[in-house]
């Protein structure tokens, strides 16, 4: 079974252990990790009605929760520069637990928690421990289904009133603990990775000095292996990272016979902060960061945008409808094999998973186009070879050709391939009522059943 992606908590919440006892415990022990267990089992676990081999096991589930939250070494129970740091607030329990919590948020996928429920909130989703977990997992964070890792790590943040009440956020709250707002974070997941690029290059220059914008790209190609579009820097980097407040940009002035000087960039106080290098790991391992403003938004708002004169935010909000449309229904996102904003917004290829009852893979083809042809199936049907995919799934914005549901009906008679259809009438329907997306899927479902009924010839011998 994978490795959770949250730190394990089991035996290690402030519920069932005293964080001071335990630092203070592991200062004592440094190298000897079984005195550590002896101590933990003594406070905790010798009053338990259970084996002594069970005992032993929620004692050294503890030490695993520390090691996990950074707080003791691997080898050990030296205290970590953390542990070392937390234990000197010992008699300021209100410091000490803000210290912690700020640790969590930056080092321990704590803001990935964070802005997961914070997504779902604005939503309008209800939050629960297997909702949390199963988004965390589309966002590529990988929390066994019996783990109670993230209820865990909420307790932590609750004391130092990151959460209240469950999973009630306190923004106000993140915000201090990081000096800076909720909305600086967000703004850092909706960047792309060239912009993520650039930042860390203008970030790794410790320089009061002003930095050429052009020297800023070529050294960021370098050390990133990112490639930025001749002539573009200023649109396509830039102007939106000054938008969201990462940098300041100032024109240079020109000189007679060697034309215009490139931009003058400097960094603003979060870019240059410790927090800004592992806030960004975070994003890097998160899947399609750039997505998040589309799912936190109402279907009817992705639709419009689907419609955008911007072909970035029509093809981004093309693969918001296909992705949110597939989560109704509980699929598990795998990939993305064609981005909308590579092919101008027109269309998006999506892979889902399902492991119900039988394993079934998923591919969604998500076309902003008036009709689709019998192109568009057979260039599907063709994926489904190296894509090795049961199902199809076409969604379009406007209509379904005639020869296309021939062609279709054709193919699922003489394979073992599904083929379903969702236009734009559908879609009408499914942002008026979500739930309908169940019975046009069996609609298509009952459809291919009965395209591909057995004529079963002797009856039974």
């Amino acid at each position: 079974m994978p490795k959770s992606d949250l730190p394990f908590g089991s035996d290690f919440s402030p519920t069932s252990r005293d964080l001071i006892f335990l630092l203070d415990l592991a200062k004592q022990c440094g190298e000897d990790w079984k005195k550590f267990e002896q101590g933990v089992r003594k406070e905790y676990t010798d009053d338990k009605d259970t084996s002594d081999y069970n005992k032993d096991k929620l004692a050294n589930n503890t030490k695993l929760g520390m090691r996990a939250y950074g707080l003791i070494g691997p080898r050990d129970v030296t205290l970590t520069a953390v542990g070392e740091r937390l234990l000197s607030l010992r008699d300021e329990p209100n410091r000490l637990y803000e210290a912690f919590a700020r640790h969590i948020l930056v080092e321990r996928k704590g803001m990935t928690l964070v802005q997961c429920i914070r997504d779902l909130t604005a939503a309008g989703e209800e939050v629960t421990g297997v909702i949390i977990r199963r988004e965390l997992e589309e966002r590529g964070v990988y929390v066994p289904v019996n783990s109670r890792n993230h209820f865990t790590m909420r307790l932590w943040l609750e004391k130092a009133g990151v959460f209240s009440d469950g999973f009630r956020l306190n923004e106000p709250r993140i915000a201090e603990i990081l000096g800076t707002d909720v909305e600086n974070i967000d703004a850092l997941a909706q960047l792309t990775p060239e912009q993520r690029a650039y930042l860390r290059t203008i970030a790794s220059i410790d320089s009061a000095e002003p930095q050429r914008s052009n020297e800023l790209a070529k050294l960021a190609q370098a050390a990133h292996g990112v490639d930025f579009k001749d002539q573009g820097i200023p649109k396509l980097i830039l102007y939106p990272l000054r938008d969201a407040g990462f940098i300041t940009v100032e024109r240079g002035t020109a000189q007679p016979g060697r034309g215009a000087k490139p931009f003058l960039v400097r960094p603003t106080d979060l870019v240059k902060s410790e927090l800004l290098e592992p806030l960004l790991r975070q994003v890097d391992e998160q899947v399609l960061p750039d997505l998040r403003p589309w799912l936190r938004r109402p279907l009817a708002e992705i639709r419009e945008d689907v419609g955008s004169a911007d072909r970035h935010v029509r093809g981004l909000a093309l693969e918001a409808l296909a992705f949110k449309l597939m989560r109704l229904v509980n699929l598990d996102y795998v990939a993305t094999r064609l981005r909308g904003a590579q092919t101008g917004g027109a269309e998006v290829d999506l892979i889902f998973e399902s492991t119900r009852l039988v394993f079934n893979r998923w591919q969604v083809q998500c076309k902003n186009t008036k009709r689709v042809s019998l192109d568009d199936v057979a260039k599907e049907v063709g994926l489904t070879h190296m894509l090795r995919s049961n199902a199809i799934v076409m969604v379009t914005t406007g209509e379904v050709g005639r020869e296309a549901r021939r062609y279709a009906s054709e193919v699922m008679r003489t394979s073992n391939l599904c083929i379903m259809m969702v236009n734009g009438a559908d879609l009408d329907t499914i942002e008026r009522n979500p739930a309908s997306l169940v019975d046009i899927l069996t609609r298509e479902a009952k459809n291919a059943m009965q395209i591909k009924a057995l004529q079963i010839e002797g009856g039974s011998r």
